[in-house]
């Protein structure tokens, strides 16, 4: 059973583009189910546009597996095309790592990034609970090395652990600075990277939804914790 997506995938051989729009949680593939926004899925979906000389993602999720996500960047990076990065709303956690993929990245006005330390439900051992801590700083580093590629001599890493301590909302302008982003859609007269009507009444409506869904799954996961202890 394959789960369902908002994640799309569209061609243009005239133009040899392909656009990609994420507008959901990034989710690992499970033993009940396969995740149509894993890592595998897109990697041989990828392969099907080899020769596309330019890849437009548009962008409007909370997060999801940080595993998922980091190979979804990278294998970005590597395709030979011209990565443009739209973000349509939020960019939030792994979908923050992925949009530093892009060579260009466009925020308008009133979009936003949150970036912050990966986090896991643990239990076991005090030795257990600091291994925990230890794989954390690690799994932390590959973000932390995509952002400082794209920021260049814009950010510092000190200032950047200060705003992945603290689980920061950046606004476009932030992100600007920041060296996350390289301009605001409405610079350019003509631009065309506004999503359309029904483009924007999609990414509120999935916004709501999945910031629902993430904080029943954090619960979900809280709670079998605490189940687990006593089993």
């Amino acid at each position: 059973m394959r789960t369902p997506t908002s994640w799309k995938m569209e061609y243009e051989p005239q133009k040899d583009t392909l656009e990609l729009r994420i507008y959901s949680n990034v989710e690992s593939d499970s033993w009940w189910k396969e995740s149509e926004t894993s890592a595998k899925y897109f990697s041989d979906k990828l392969k099907e546009y080899e020769n596309a000389k330019e890849i437009k993602i548009y962008i409007n999720s909370l997060g999801g597996s940080v595993l998922e996500g980091i190979a979804i960047y990278n294998q970005l990076k590597r395709h030979s095309a011209h990565k443009t990065v739209y973000i349509d709303g939020f960019a939030c956690s792994i979908a923050s790592v992925i949009a530093m993929a892009g060579d260009t990245v466009i925020m308008p006005k009133n979009t936003c990034m949150m970036i912050h330390n990966a986090w896991i439900v643990a239990m076991g051992s005090a030795k257990e609970l600091r291994k925990a801590a230890d794989d954390l700083d690690v799994i932390n580093s590959a973000a932390i090395q995509a952002y400082l590629d794209r920021a260049g001599d814009k950010l510092t890493r000190e200032k950047l652990t200060e705003m992945l301590d603290a689980e920061t909302y950046l606004t476009a302008e932030q992100c600007i600075e920041y060296g996350f982003a390289d301009k605001h859609s409405d610079d350019d007269a003509g631009d065309d990277s506004e999503p359309d009507g029904a483009a924007k009444n999609l990414a509120a409506e999935t916004l709501t939804k999945q910031a629902a869904a993430e904080e029943m799954e954090r619960r979900h996961a809280k709670c079998m914790a605490i189940i687990n202890q006593f089993i």
